[in-house]
């Protein structure tokens, strides 16, 4: 079995960005941005689609995009997103992340387990336990 891929999540790219990560969890995320690591389309649009982005924080979102695998939204993406939204009732956009991890294989870097914990097969891992 090969080692995890990694999918992260909009709150944590802007939590570490922002430099506001418990010490533990920045070194497990830097190992994974220094590897290979993903993000979904969604997540790249909630990043650089905030309003109040200073110009700083806009490059340095943009560097961490352009590091990244970015995910496009795919027929199987979007047939997984429907399930999802149909049996877990979670928000659009959250479904779509979460289809995107569940059908490439990789474990959803994220804060907010309260909507992604529900999905059976969604491997996800909250870096602040």
């Amino acid at each position: 079995m090969g080692r995890e891929k990694y999918l992260i999540d909009t709150n944590v790219a802007i939590e570490y960005i922002g430099g506001t990560l418990p010490l533990k969890s920045l070194n497990i995320l830097d190992d994974i941005i220094d590897d290979i690591f993903y993000i979904s389309v969604i997540n790249k649009i909630e990043l650089l689609g905030f309003a109040g982005l200073s110009a700083k924080e806009d490059e340095q979102f943009r560097e961490l995009i352009d590091n990244a695998v970015v995910l496009n939204i795919d027929d199987n993406i979007v047939e997984t997103t429907i399930k999802i939204r149909k049996i877990f009732r979670i928000k659009l956009p959250d479904a779509i992340i979460a289809a995107t991890a569940v059908e490439n294989n990789l474990v959803l870097l994220t804060r907010n387990l309260k909507d992604f914990k529900r999905i059976t097969n969604l491997k996800s891992l909250n870096l602040y336990e």
